[in-house]
C-alpha cells in the first residue's frame, strides 16, 4: 500500500478546509438567496410595501456588518471556534423566530439578529485563512472559498422557490435553521483552532486598540472599501432582481431561480479564473484590469436597460459579464488588506466584512428608491462600480505611483 505524499496530504487538507470554511461563509448568502424568490409573496402576505420588504434583505446585511465588528476582535481574543458556535446558535434561534413574524417590522428586526449571528461564521472563515496564509496564497484561497460560496446563489433560490411553492415562504426559515444546526455540529467536530493561545490579544483594551490601528491606515481602508463596493453592485442586483427580472418579465418562481443560478455561474467562473491568475500576476494588477472592465460592462448594462434593446437577454448578458468580472475584486483586495495586519486578522477581517455588508446594505435599497426596474438597478450598479474605480485610483498615493506597498 502506498503512503500519501506530504503534498497530496496537504492538498486533501486544503480541500477539506475550503469546503468547511465555504459552508461557514455561505451561511449569509443562503440566508439572503433562499428568501429572494418569495419577496413578492411576502409583500402580499404581510400587506407591506415593496421597499419595506426589500429592507428585510438590507436588515440582514446591516446585522452582519454590526455583528462582524463585534465578533472579529473577540475572535482575536478568545480564538476562532467559540465565536462561530455562539453566532450560529443565534442564527438558528432567529430563523425560527422569523417563522412566526406577524408583520414586516418584527421580521426586519429578526433579520438584523439573524445577520448578526451569520457574521461570526463569515468573519472567522476569513480570519482562519489569514492565520494560515498571506499575499497571493491568501488571495488564491479566498478565490477557492468564493468558488464554494458561489454554489449558494446557484442552489439557494431554486431550493427556496421550491419550498415556497410546495409549502409556504415561512418554511424557508425552517430550512435555514436546520442548516445552522448541521453547520454548528460540523464546526464543533472538524474546525481546528487556528489561533494559538500565545498569539491571542491579551486584553480588552488591546481589542479596541486593534480598530484604532486599522482606522489610521488609509491603504487598509481603501482596500477594505473595495469589496464593499463590489458587493454593493452585486446586492443591487440581488435585491432588485425579483421585481426587475421576475415581475418585470413575467417569470415564474422556478424560471427566475434558474436564471438567477445562471447568473451565479458568473461568480463561480470569476472566482476560478482569479485563483489561476494570482499564480502569475500580483493581486493589485488584477484589480487594475478588473475594475475598469467591470465599469465598462455596467455602463453597457445601463444602456441596454435604458433602451430596452434585446429584452431580457440584452439585459442579462452584460449583467452576467459584470458579475463574473466583479468577483475578481473582493478576494484580491481582501488579501492585500489582511496582509498588512496579520497580527490582528480577526479585527481586520471584521472591518472588511463590515464594509461589504454595510455598504451593500446601504446601497441595495436604493434600487427601490431610484426605481424597482431595470434602469434603476443599472444606475445603482454603475454608481457603485465607478466609485470603486475612484477608490482604487485615488485611495492611496502608492497606486498613483504605479505600485502598492504592502
Amino acid at each position: 500500500m502506498t503512503t500519501p505524499t506530504p503534498t497530496a496530504a496537504r492538498r486533501r487538507t486544503s480541500v477539506k478546509l475550503v469546503l468547511l470554511l465555504g459552508a461557514m461563509a455561505a451561511l449569509g448568502a443562503l440566508t439572503t438567496d433562499m428568501y429572494l424568490p418569495s419577496l413578492p409573496e411576502v409583500v402580499v402576505d404581510l400587506a407591506a410595501g415593496e421597499a419595506s420588504v426589500q429592507f428585510t434583505i438590507t436588515a440582514t446585511l446591516l446585522g452582519g456588518a454590526l455583528g462582524q465588528l463585534l465578533i472579529g476582535p473577540l475572535s482575536d481574543r478568545y480564538g476562532r471556534r467559540a465565536p462561530v458556535l455562539v453566532g450560529v446558535s443565534v442564527h438558528v434561534v432567529a430563523s425560527l423566530a422569523c417563522l412566526l413574524a406577524p408583520s414586516v417590522a418584527p421580521l426586519i428586526a429578526l433579520r438584523i439578529i439573524q445577520g448578526m449571528g451569520n457574521a461570526a461564521a463569515a468573519v472567522v472563515a476569513v480570519a482562519v485563512i489569514r492565520d494560515r496564509l498571506i499575499g497571493a496564497e491568501a488571495s488564491a484561497m479566498l478565490s477557492r472559498l468564493m468558488l464554494v460560496i458561489g454554489v449558494a446563489p446557484l442552489l439557494a433560490p431554486t431550493i427556496g422557490g421550491l419550498i415556497a411553492s410546495v409549502w409556504h415562504w415561512r418554511v424557508v426559515f425552517v430550512a435555514l435553521a436546520l442548516y445552522g444546526v448541521v453547520l454548528a455540529v460540523i464546526v464543533w467536530r472538524f474546525l481546528p483552532e487556528s489561533l494559538p493561545a500565545d498569539k491571542r490579544i491579551r486584553s480588552n483594551r488591546a481589542v479596541v486598540g486593534s480598530y484604532r490601528v486599522l482606522l489610521k491606515d488609509p491603504q487598509f481602508l481603501a482596500l477594505a472599501l473595495l469589496p464593499g463596493l463590489a458587493m454593493a453592485a452585486l446586492f443591487a442586483y440581488v435585491s432588485g432582481s425579483p421585481f426587475v427580472i421576475r415581475d418585470g418579465y413575467g417569470l415564474s418562481e422556478q424560471e427566475f431561480a434558474i436564471l438567477f443560478a445562471v447568473n451565479g455561474l458568473g461568480l463561480v467562473l470569476g472566482a476560478q479564473v482569479n485563483a489561476a491568475l494570482v499564480r502569475k500576476f500580483a493581486p493589485v494588477r488584477i484589480m487594475r484590469l478588473a475594475l475598469p472592465a467591470s465599469v465598462l460592462t455596467s455602463v453597457v448594462l445601463l444602456v441596454m436597460a435604458a433602451t430596452g434593446a434585446g429584452g431580457l437577454i440584452g439585459l442579462c448578458v452584460p449583467l452576467w459579464l459584470m458579475l463574473a468580472i466583479n468577483s475578481l475584486i473582493p478576494p484580491n483586495a481582501s488579501a492585500l488588506a489582511l496582509t498588512r495586519h496579520g497580527e490582528r486578522a480577526g479585527a481586520a477581517a471584521a472591518l472588511i466584512g463590515c464594509a461589504q455588508a454595510g455598504v451593500a446594505g446601504l446601497v441595495a435599497p436604493l434600487v427601490g428608491v431610484v426605481g424597482a426596474n431595470a434602469l434603476g438597478m443599472s444606475v445603482v450598479i454603475v454608481g457603485a462600480m465607478v466609485t470603486a474605480l475612484l477608490v482604487l485610483a485615488l485611495g492611496t498615493p502608492a497606486y498613483r505611483r504605479g505600485g502598492w506597498v504592502i
